[in-house]
Order: C-alpha cells, then sequence, then structure tokens
C-alpha cells in the first residue's frame, strides 16, 4: 500500500515535470535552447499519461473512495515541489525523478 503511495506520488511529479517541460519557456530556462515542436507535444503527451498512471495508482492503493482525493493531493503536492525547487535548481528538479524511478522499482520487485 505505501509502495503504491510513493509510486502515484513519484508518477505525478515525473507528469507535473513533462507538463512544465511541454511549455517552451521552461524548456530554454532548464536546457538553454529552443524546442523543436514535436519535443514540446512528446513531453505534454507523456504528462498526460503519466497523470493517469499516477491516477490509477492511488486508486489502487486506496480505492475508488478515497483514491481520487488521494490524487489531488498528490497534484498538489507534485506541484508544489517543481514550483518551489523549479527557479532555483531547475536541471536538479528534473533529474529527482530520474534517480528516483530505479529506487522505486527495485523496491517494488523486493516487496
Amino acid at each position: 500500500m505505501l509502495i503504491n503511495f510513493f509510486a502515484g506520488l513519484l508518477l505525478v511529479y515525473c507528469a507535473m515535470s513533462a507538463l512544465c517541460l511541454g511549455i517552451k519557456r521552461h524548456y530554454k530556462n532548464v536546457w538553454k535552447r529552443e524546442p523543436q515542436t514535436y519535443v514540446c507535444r512528446a513531453l505534454r503527451v507523456a504528462g498526460w499519461l503519466l497523470l493517469g498512471a499516477g491516477f490509477m495508482a492511488c486508486v489502487s492503493s486506496w480505492g475508488w473512495a478515497m483514491g481520487p482525493i488521494g490524487w489531488l493531493g498528490q497534484v498538489s503536492l507534485a506541484g508544489l515541489l517543481l514550483v518551489m525547487s523549479l527557479p532555483y535548481k531547475p536541471r536538479l528538479a528534473l533529474i529527482l525523478p530520474v534517480i528516483s524511478a530505479p529506487v522505486w522499482l527495485l523496491a517494488w520487485a523486493v516487496l
């Protein structure tokens, strides 16, 4: 149950990061170059798909009664973390989910 909670939080944080990078201004701020149009579209689609995956992780963790409410809380928490870290260390804010994903997969495989 706790693994599903952190899985949902990680998926939602990755989704918020992808949606953030789908905006040209934020992409340029992080990577110091203009993005291609297809890259922005792919990031937006990936962000929405990851939001859906996070929703399903919350529903599998808490059920249909509390899952959507927990998902909204996780979206708020992930958005707050991203908004607070992006102006100061933009690359660290986007590398954090890449680093934590293998740790989560290892923990999920063990349990």
